[in-house]
């Protein structure tokens, strides 16, 4: 088995990424094999709602990491999705990119296990954090959840380092995200996924 870690910050060795190499250090101890993708510091694109991945469950813009990241997430069996944490909301550039990951592919990720983690200097973390898990639950991937809310706090890698509490909160979520992966694929084996009904979209406006 295998988690995919997204690590949603310009800064490749920073805080959020200290905080993911926390639980995929634990992931690896449980025998799960993890990969750290990151977003790095180069031009993203928006969403321009054209339309076009309903028909190939790809983004038509191949010119960033979109498409790598919906090759990586389908080819995974886990998620862990992390953001610094900018003006109380995730790093807009992740979000754009998931903006069109999820829209373009979404439903290809039904069950895979999945977790947000943020960084922050001091405040925002819990808007974050909602804001990320937003994604998974619209995409019926079963939330994983720690101890508290994932989130460690420092300005630099050294300053996570010593939040304790926020590096055992990388911890167990690294445990439970190896037992919640063992779970659905014996469920998987056993039972297969729920059946989906075709969607039913409704406007409120008459």
């Amino acid at each position: 088995m295998k988690v995919v870690l997204l690590n949603g910050s310009p800064h490749k060795d920073g805080c959020t990424y200290t905080a993911l190499s926390e639980a995929a250090r634990v992931l690896e101890d449980q025998g799960i094999d993890t990969e750290i993708l990151q977003l790095g510091t180069r031009p993203v694109r928006g969403c321009i709602a054209c339309g076009a991945c309903s028909k190939t469950g790809r983004c038509t813009f191949d010119d960033d990491v979109a498409n790598l990241w919906i090759d990586k997430i389908k080819e995974a069996d886990g998620l862990i999705a992390g953001s610094p944490v900018y003006y109380a909301g995730p790093n807009g550039a992740f979000c754009a990119v998931l903006d069109r990951i999820f829209y373009a592919a979404g439903s290809a990720f039904r069950f895979k296990p999945a977790a947000a983690v943020l960084s922050a200097r001091r405040g925002g973390a819990s808007a974050s954090f909602d804001r990320l898990n937003k994604y998974f639950t619209i995409a019926e991937m079963p939330v994983v959840a720690s101890q508290y809310w994932n989130a460690v706090h420092g300005n630099t890698p050294q300053e996570v380092k010593q939040d304790r509490e926020g590096l055992q909160i990388m911890r167990t979520l690294g445990r439970n995200m190896a037992w919640m992966l063992k779970a659905v694929e014996q469920q998987r084996n056993a039972d297969g996924v729920p059946e989906r009904e075709p969607w039913t979209p409704t406007n409120f406006i008459r």
